[in-house]
């Protein structure tokens, strides 16, 4: 990629406006990982999305970037909330992919004697794979409430608590949404896959804090070493992948009544305020909303799991859900901009919300620390907790990393990995994996990833995000 980058310090590079260009591109790295960066075609795709109109201030990505539909993977923007467009390829197709953290009461020694069968108990009992379907086979009627409600519906069934909507970003439920701004196939998808892990780099992680970095933080959080914990990371399944799909073909369609040269096709948008905008908005919201939903109800068949196997009760085992973020999002926020405040449209795809101490979007147990960042690894080495910046909010509309960014492509991993077991190369370092792909070990493979150490150091060097704790897996279900 020959495309120009200028150093502005060490944790941040500039992609100059150039031609149709509205903006700069801003690229958050490290001297480590840059030229990796450098390397990087998702580098053209900052620079295009640059070219949307209402973008402000700059087109960004963050160190764990890498190539995305239109937009690229670990990018963010925001665009003025009257003036600009929204774009599917700036959420995508997975809508609300997130990660959800869970502390225990539990330690290393408590659980490791019947770790490899608490492995299997959650292969078993959480549906993973693709098309997998789960327990709960929902009415049209009862689908819309979930659409409406999001993690709510669950906690009303009896699939967690109160506290537990108070530890979710947007307390698990984008009140936009409206089920009639849904086609009829993305209601169909979804009917019969709320509970499900889903595929790809979706997991399950039993996994232990191996390091704390700071101590108050961390205990505000309910993290302490040695302390084991339970994280989850999937979306919205199918349900969500087809919103993304009809809207980009509305768009696509659309796109010539807009008066736009796109220089890509796949950023396909519409103004936000525009009807087409609007619906693309609220089918979006009941997206995420199933998808908070989803894991809300993935967490508590997980419990259920611990409690059988271990044979322990609720008290003992003392599961309290630490915090749940999105990934993949477009959401209405209020930003100060050139010292006057803006409402703006922030797009994070493959990014995480680092709102800083004191916001009032943070629930009042961590409004005096920052909102928890979950930022997961691959499934061999780390995943680690963060916490938010005033800096993040100064610079990256209280935006940071979501994880490790992949370095190589699947049929790349696969090609790379043959003649290896990588289950048994898990085992060795004590992680039992289970998995339902017939490839998908291969196609997940740490190498398969950047450094997530080295991403983490370029987040909290750039100032974006402030490292609280490190976590080792034990456990690890992949789809």
């Amino acid at each position: 990629m020959n495309m120009e980058l200028i150093k502005i310090n060490d944790y941040c590079w500039e992609i100059p406006r150039t031609g149709d260009m509205n903006v700069p591109g801003r690229i958050y790295t490290s001297p480590a990982l840059v030229g990796t960066i450098r390397r990087e075609e998702a580098i053209s795709q900052v620079a295009n999305v640059a070219c949307l109109p209402g973008i402000l201030t700059a087109a960004m990505a963050m160190p764990d970037m890498h190539w995305g539909y239109g937009f690229p993977i670990g990018g963010v923007a925001a665009f003025d909330w009257q003036s600009g467009i929204i774009s599917p390829g700036g959420v995508g197709y997975d809508i609300n992919c997130g990660v959800r953290l869970a502390s225990t009461a539990l330690t290393e020694a408590d659980v490791r004697p019947k770790l490899e069968a608490l492995a299997n108990a959650l292969y078993q009992n959480i549906p993973s794979g693709v098309g997998s379907t789960g327990s709960i086979k929902l009415t049209v009627k009862e689908e819309k409430k979930v659409l409406l409600q999001g993690s709510r519906w669950a906690v009303n069934r009896g699939m967690g608590t109160e506290s537990d909507l108070g530890h979710t970003e947007d307390e698990g439920c984008m009140p936009e949404a409206d089920p009639e701004a849904v086609s009829e196939r993305a209601l169909e998808r979804g009917r019969r896959q709320l509970g499900t892990l889903g595929s790809g780099n979706h997991f399950l992680e039993v996994g232990r804090v191996s390091k704390i970095y700071d101590s108050p933080i961390a205990e505000k959080l309910g993290l302490s070493e040695g302390r084991v914990t339970l994280m989850l990371h999937s979306g919205s399944r199918g349900f969500g992948y087809q919103v993304c799909d009809d809207s980009l073909a509305l768009m696509a369609r659309n796109i010539g009544h807009m008066g736009l040269k796109l220089p890509d096709r796949q950023l396909a948008c519409a103004w936000i305020q525009s009807e087409e905008g609007k619906r693309y908005y609220r089918a979006m919201a009941c997206a995420a909303n199933y998808a908070w939903t989803n894991r809300q109800v993935l967490m508590f068949r997980a419990c259920e799991v611990f409690l059988r196997v271990l044979g322990t009760g609720p008290a003992d085992l003392g599961l309290n859900l630490v915090y749940d973020v999105c990934h993949n999002i477009a959401k209405k926020e209020e930003h100060v901009i050139d010292n006057k405040k803006h409402l703006v449209c922030v797009h994070r795809k493959g990014a995480t919300r680092s709102f800083a101490p004191g916001h009032p979007a943070i629930c009042e147990d961590y409004r005096s620390v920052g909102q928890p960042v979950i930022i997961p690894g691959d499934m061999g080495t780390a995943s680690y907790v963060l916490a938010g910046t005033s800096k993040a909010m100064s610079e990256t509309f209280g935006s940071t990393c979501h994880g490790a960014g992949r370095v190589l492509s699947r049929k790349a991993a696969k090609r790379q990995s043959r003649g290896r077991s990588i289950h048994r190369e898990m085992e060795d370092k004590g992680i039992f994996v289970r998995w339902s792909g017939k490839s998908i070990l291969a196609e997940e493979m740490p190498e398969a990833y950047k450094d997530i150490s080295q991403v983490v150091e370029a987040v909290q060097g750039a100032g974006i995000s402030k490292k609280v704790a490190k976590l080792k897996p034990m456990v690890v279900i992949k789809g």
